[in-house]
């Protein structure tokens, strides 16, 4: 259920992301949604309603804002270890990326004809889709502890089963005296770093 902490190295983690196929296809993603934002700017769109010219600046920069969110959640579910919070970011990459097919349409609908470039971004997305599914499964659900909102946890836990840590017990007066300086102690004080402090201050 737990790695042995004292090898975790999340730098390792985030390094690897960095060279994983759903992260390398989340860049391409976002690279594309940056060429495609700058070519809807650059287009001259002939709005029919009032309000319409504000709804596509709103859906450009909402898709930047999903583009750029799917590649950082990827490297924070990989810099964690546990079940619900890798769950956690997944569901957001998820999220982030069903909004981006779904402000596709909205451009679409707003005048912009470059169907092409539309269709580039829905089959990245569908390849990405898949390396994505194919990564959540590598996930390790019994490396957990309970989600107590009951969204995230590995199939058969419940949100209100009873966690066996919860019955070891904690008083931090049993704490071993080391854990503790005595002020008391005649080397909690070092005048020499005093006078080397002061020396340095004169």
């Amino acid at each position: 259920m737990f790695d042995d902490e004292e090898n975790y190295n999340p730098m390792d983690h985030y390094n690897r992301a960095r060279k994983m196929p759903v992260f390398l296809k989340a860049q391409e993603i976002l690279e594309l949604v940056r060429h495609l934002v700058n070519s809807v700017e650059n287009t001259d769109i002939k709005f029919k309603r009032e309000g319409e010219k504000e709804m596509l600046e709103h859906n450009l920069a909402y898709m930047m804002e999903n583009a750029f969110l799917i590649p950082t959640k990827i490297s924070s579910a990989e810099v964690v270890e546990l079940y619900d919070l890798k769950m956690e970011n997944a569901a957001l990459i998820r999220k982030a990326a069903r909004e981006l097919i779904t402000d596709l349409r909205g451009i679409q609908m707003l005048g912009f004809k470059d169907i092409e470039y539309l269709d580039l971004l829905r089959k990245e997305i569908e390849e990405f889709r898949i390396l994505f599914a194919e990564w959540v499964k590598t996930f390790d659900p019994w490396d957990y502890i309970i989600d107590r909102w009951g969204v995230f946890n590995p199939p058969g836990i419940n949100y209100d089963d009873h966690d066996p840590d919860d019955d070891i017990p904690f008083n931090p007066l049993d704490l071993p005296d080391e854990f503790f300086v005595n002020p008391d102690d005649e080397d909690y004080y070092d005048d020499d770093d005093f006078e080397d402090y002061w020396d340095e201050e004169e």
